[in-house]
């Protein structure tokens, strides 16, 4: 009799057992024609890094680990009595330009006043011939009236040889002027040459004055750049820069991250896609409060699976190709209904895990 109550026991439990293990799987079979999950899926937020865009030694850091931080905040500072000493220097190239523009302006108002006492002499000279013909005309024909007359002997020969001499005269001041003339013309020649010169010299000066004020300028950025502001509101990372400290530009230093903005990465398998298309709801369960769901929405879906754009992506034509099932990011949006402050306390690399509503 005591062994039939036993047998009656067992059966009892081994049927519960397989009720209830009939119903969970049940459950999971109807859950899973409705639902898409994993647990590959990390936290992500933006993640600010901090390089700084000039070279120079650390003077001073105004922040500590894991601080929040205001945009604007200044974070730390650069030695800047490099950077000083170059605006000085530029300052001084500047006056510099700025006075060879003067002397060759200068160079160019003597050269266009030369030119008009030059044109000015070329006229003067040009009437004097003028006036110098013409009375070497008058000149030749009294020559020629005495040379008729000393022929019939009506003159002497004093009175011929003092025409003779007057027209002489008078042909070597023609040639004279005449020289003179070529002379002021050739040195106008060589005046309108210089001021050409003149004038690229204080084209070439007004290039230097552009170019002495960009370096000004390039000076003066540089100088503010050796403060290093925050670029967000946020919390800073660890902090690995301390005073004297050498630093590079691209050189990234530390990060700030944003922490009123996250997301979630969630890595499927390639067989889960089937069914998921952007829009559909998320519940989200992260391991550090998993007391409370977060909600969500599929945003995106990466272009590639994760493993190519891994630094080595594997290489199919080898040969010795093993059918691996791919996992493919997707990427979830936190809907505006959560806790603000639940959002404000997610950290990036937090593990999650993910229920996407396919039905």
């Amino acid at each position: 009799m005591e062994k039939k109550k036993t047998n009656t026991k067992f059966i009892i439990i081994l049927v519960a057992l397989v009720v209830l293990g009939g119903t969970y799987g049940t459950y999971k079979y109807m859950h899973s024609l409705a639902h898409e999950e994993t647990d590959d899926a990390q936290i992500e937020k933006n993640m600010n890094p901090i390089i700084p865009r000039v070279s120079g030694y650390v003077d001073k850091v105004y922040i500590k680990d894991n601080d929040f931080v205001k945009k604007g905040d200044t974070l730390f500072t650069i030695d800047k009595r490099d950077y000083q000493l170059k605006i000085e220097e530029a300052n001084a190239a500047m006056v510099g330009a700025e006075g060879n523009f003067e002397v060759s302006k200068a160079d160019i108002g003597s050269a266009l006043a030369n030119i008009s006492v030059s044109d000015a002499n070329v006229q003067s000279a040009g009437g004097n011939i003028e006036s110098a013909k013409i009375r070497l005309d008058r000149i030749t024909s009294d020559y020629n009236r005495y040379n008729n007359l000393y022929k019939s002997h009506s003159i002497t020969k004093q009175q011929y040889e003092q025409a003779l001499a007057a027209k002489l005269e008078a042909e070597s001041q023609v040639r004279v002027l005449q020289q003179q003339q070529r002379a002021t013309a050739f040195q106008k020649s060589v005046i309108v040459a210089k001021s050409k010169v003149s004038g690229k010299q204080t084209e070439v000066a007004a290039a230097n004055i552009k170019r002495a004020k960009a370096l000004l300028d390039a000076a003066k950025l540089n100088l503010t750049y050796t403060a290093i502001t925050a670029a967000i509101d946020g919390q800073v990372s660890k902090i690995d820069i301390q005073p004297g400290q050498l630093v590079q530009p691209g050189q990234s230093l530390f990060y700030i991250i944003n922490n009123k903005e996250a997301w979630v990465i969630a890595n499927f398998k390639e067989t889960q896609l089937n069914k998921m298309v952007m829009g559909q709801k998320v519940t989200l369960k992260v391991d550090a409060y998993p007391d409370y769901d977060f909600q969500g929405t599929i945003t995106s879906f990466s272009p590639a699976t994760g493993s190519r754009f891994s630094i080595l992506p594997p290489d199919n034509a080898t040969g010795n190709f093993v059918k691996t099932i791919q996992r493919l990011p997707v990427k979830i949006s936190l809907d505006a209904s959560n806790d603000a402050e639940k959002i404000k306390l997610l950290r990036p690399g937090m593990n999650v895990d993910v229920d996407v509503h396919v039905k």
